[in-house]
């Protein structure tokens, strides 16, 4: 899952953002990954490479929703701390946002995933109760 600021959501639904860049220890995504984004959706993520920000141009910035590489490692500093960005490696990860009919069959997915977790939360449930059951059951017989 990718969060974003809500001053964000709007240019990615409407594809002007199609990048980010993070600070992470290691590389936490990989391209063909699916990924969510919450007030958008399901997204594809297209690449994920290692980058200096030292080096990004106004070109790498526009897909960024930056206007210049200066607005972009700016909103970088507020997002992270002067030690964060000295410990944490720059990646830029490019994503796209899937078409409403992927979205849905994504979702459904999901719904189905989460029945199968609660039936599966419910069996387990069940058989622990019955278990304390038949425990209680045998310790007083043994009285």
């Amino acid at each position: 899952m990718l969060l974003f600021k809500k001053k964000f959501l709007e240019q990615i639904r409407n594809g002007k953002k199609t990048q980010t860049i993070r600070l992470w220890k290691y590389r936490r995504m990989k391209p063909g990954q699916r990924s969510y984004i919450p007030g958008v959706g399901y997204i594809a993520i297209e690449s994920v490479e290692p980058i200096e920000l030292s080096h990004l141009t106004d070109a790498d910035a526009m897909p960024d929703g930056f206007p210049s590489a200066e607005l972009l490692r700016k909103e970088i500093r507020i997002l992270y701390t002067a030690e964060e960005r000295k410990k944490l490696t720059p990646f830029r990860i490019r994503f796209s946002v899937f078409p409403p009919r992927e979205q849905q069959k994504f979702m459904k997915e999901r719904q189905k995933q989460k029945r199968r977790q609660n039936r599966d939360v419910q069996q387990q449930e069940f058989v622990t109760q019955t278990l304390d059951k038949l425990l209680k059951l045998s310790a007083s017989d043994g009285n």
